[in-house]
């Protein structure tokens, strides 16, 4: 059985977009279009977020930026939000600090790489956000604990990553993802490990379910594996595959958006520091 790692096929992408503001608002576009946790965290963030900005400047820190997509969202979103972003990974943040460099020298942003097992700020922020990063770490309580001291009270803590369901893909060929420390949580397991961090779940939901999955394996698995074992020539016959089943997919992440799912296998939590 293979395991498919994300961040060679990332790391292209990243290549690509580097030196162009252009094609980086293009990368983040497809990114939000195409990775359906986008939607439900994009959704949540204004919903919250809204909340904050009507109170005045409000901190933010993304706990593993990436590639900055959410920072992108949440600036042109909110007028008075200030965000500190922090990775392990220097390229990212080099990246991020040339297509940022803007907002940086206005003071709304700033990027500076950290350990998650070592960053703690007590009582500095009124929002974290760390999505996709905690089923890498395999001291995943000791990151939330960190987390959790370093968010103000009532503060609020949003996390994405893999659920257990995921481990339904286990036993076929082109299995994601090789660089995870676990499959993933299920909706008891996050809910025990952020109430006993002093983080209060106040929603806790199931992404990727029986639609948003049927939409990840044609749109992004499938591609993905395509592109991780061949050269970007690959992009030729995707360029008419898109159009036909992108239509579909989009319709399937809508309908995931608004479905109570019962599984599936992402899931996120939404919680508030008591």
């Amino acid at each position: 059985m293979s395991k498919i790692d994300y961040d060679p096929v990332k790391n292209k992408f990243a290549r690509i977009v580097r030196n162009s503001q252009r094609l980086r608002r293009i990368f983040y576009f497809l990114l939000d279009l195409f990775f359906l946790r986008s939607w439900h965290i994009r959704r949540m963030l204004k919903e919250k977020g809204e909340e904050l900005d009507q109170k005045g400047t409000w901190q933010l820190l993304d706990a593993g930026c990436g590639f900055g997509q959410y920072d992108r969202f949440l600036l042109e979103t909110f007028r008075n939000v200030r965000i500190h972003s922090i990775d392990v990974k220097e390229d990212y943040l080099l990246d991020n600090q040339r297509y940022f460099n803007k907002e940086i020298n206005r003071g709304r942003i700033e990027f500076k790489k950290a350990d998650l097992l070592e960053y703690e700020k007590p009582d500095e922020y009124d929002f974290v956000l760390c999505i996709d990063v905690l089923e890498h770490i395999a001291d995943d309580v000791r990151v939330i604990e960190n987390l959790s001291r370093s968010l103000k009270m009532d503060g609020y803590f949003l996390m994405h990553s893999p659920s257990h369901y995921s481990e339904d893909d286990a036993g076929t060929e082109g299995t994601f993802v090789g660089e995870h420390a676990r499959t993933g949580y299920s909706k008891a397991e996050i809910e025990k490990k952020l109430m006993e961090a002093d983080l209060l779940p106040v929603k806790t939901h199931y992404t990727y379910g029986k639609w948003g999955r049927r939409a990840w394996i044609l749109s992004v698995k499938w591609p993905m594996i395509w592109l991780s074992n061949i050269s970007f020539l690959a992009m030729i016959p995707l360029m008419v595959y898109y159009p036909i089943i992108l239509p579909f997919c989009l319709v399937m992440n809508l309908a995931d958006l608004y479905t109570k799912n019962k599984k599936g296998n992402g899931i996120y939590a939404f919680a508030r520091k008591i």
